[in-house]
């Protein structure tokens, strides 16, 4: 059993019977039986069976995001916009 903890999820604080578990180059899943008995499978950061991140732990609430989530946020927004740049605007602003 594991409990899926990723916060938007819709199974999120359910407990939900373990199948399987692959460990790939860049992706880590958790698989187990969804809707109509199919074999599903969502990354292991989301569920109980992860472990305790260092920077949430460090953090204690006080952080909202972490700094690598927010990089990966504004490249994939520069991605949306077209590969557009940000550049420092007269005045200290930001011009988008």
């Amino acid at each position: 059993m594991f409990r899926v903890t990723h916060p938007f999820h819709p199974l999120c604080g359910r407990e939900i019977e373990f199948v399987s578990r692959i460990r790939g180059w860049a992706d880590d899943r958790v698989f187990f039986l969804g809707a109509q008995q199919r074999l599903t499978s969502i990354p292991t950061a989301w569920t109980s069976l992860a472990g305790v991140d260092p920077f949430v732990e460090m953090a204690r609430g006080r952080a909202h995001f972490r700094v690598e989530d927010l990089l990966r946020l504004s490249g994939m927004i520069r991605d949306l916009k077209g590969g557009e740049t940000v550049a420092p605007k007269k005045g200290g602003g930001r011009d988008v």
